[in-house]
């Protein structure tokens, strides 16, 4: 959510979707590198699961597991050779404060969707993160776009945690799922989305118009701000309208995690009624 000097005038037009719940999800996807170590750890078992699972990535170069979730790993793909050992021996090999569940994996980034790719249905929901820098935050988010079939995620190249180990943890499996575009500059990639046909919709805790009242095209980008900062201004000059979501209870604010969730919700609740003529 934004601040006062952080608010802008909207452009007058309103945003909205319609999901196709069977099409929203591509299938497997892959994801650009992350910063530093050409490899990454996963850990945690939703996050090893899924990655396994997903025929966009090659074999892992290391597989550690506990003696019980190494017989699971095997009983899941016939022919992986995990490295048996102790859940402390394992937590020695991580991040400090990893919480493993007894089975972690290092493997070759994802390579990334593009915003075309993501855009390419012309209907739905896109979700634009503006520097969000905590993992559980958004991976969260991740697992609240694959859960409303979302068509796809933007974040920055840079002030944005890289797509592995906690934030993949935090998606438990939503990642593998996800389509996920990492561009140099957010303010150009809502240019390159309203040339597409989409309209942008930058959540804004001080914005007059409710979230409900700007969801009524077919293809919208909700746009979130970091946790602490909200929207930046000149990102927030490329939305086409800045909307709020409404809190009678008159809570400061939300975990912008939970706000994407209502946004994806009301948004999924918006275009329900306008398929069926309410």
């Amino acid at each position: 959510m934004a601040s006062d000097r952080e608010r802008n005038d909207s452009r007058g037009r309103k945003g909205g979707f319609s999901p196709n719940p069977q099409g929203a999800r591509p299938g497997p996807r892959r994801h650009g590198p992350p910063p530093g170590d050409p490899a990454q750890w996963l850990w945690g078992w939703h996050a090893v699961e899924a990655a396994l699972q997903n025929p966009a990535r090659p074999a892992p170069e290391r597989l550690f597991a506990t003696a019980e979730r190494a017989k699971a790993l095997v009983a899941l793909r016939p022919g992986l050779k995990p490295e048996v050992m102790e859940p402390a021996e394992i937590g020695r090999r991580l991040p400090a404060g990893a919480a493993h569940q007894g089975v972690a994996m290092r493997t070759p980034p994802l390579e990334g969707a593009t915003l075309e790719e993501i855009a390419a249905s012309g209907s739905g929901v896109i979700l634009v993160l503006d520097q969000l820098t905590d993992p559980q935050n958004v991976g969260a988010i991740l697992r609240s776009a694959a859960a409303f079939g979302a068509r796809g995620v933007v974040m920055q190249d840079r002030h944005a945690p890289p797509l592995g180990g906690a934030l993949a943890k935090a998606a438990a499996g939503a990642m593998e799922r996800m389509p996920v575009a990492r561009v140099v500059n957010l303010s150009r990639a809502l240019e390159a989305l309203a040339d597409l046909g989409w309209t942008s919709i930058g959540l804004d805790s001080d914005a007059e118009t409710r979230l409900s009242d700007a969801l009524d095209a077919p293809a919208v980008v909700i746009v979130l701000g970091s946790e602490g900062e909200g929207l930046r201004r000149l990102v927030a000059e490329h939305c086409d309208i800045l909307a709020s979501i409404p809190m009678p209870g008159r809570f400061e604010s939300l975990n912008v995690a939970s706000a994407a969730a209502i946004a994806l919700y009301a948004a999924t609740d918006r275009a329900g009624a306008r398929v069926t003529g309410e």
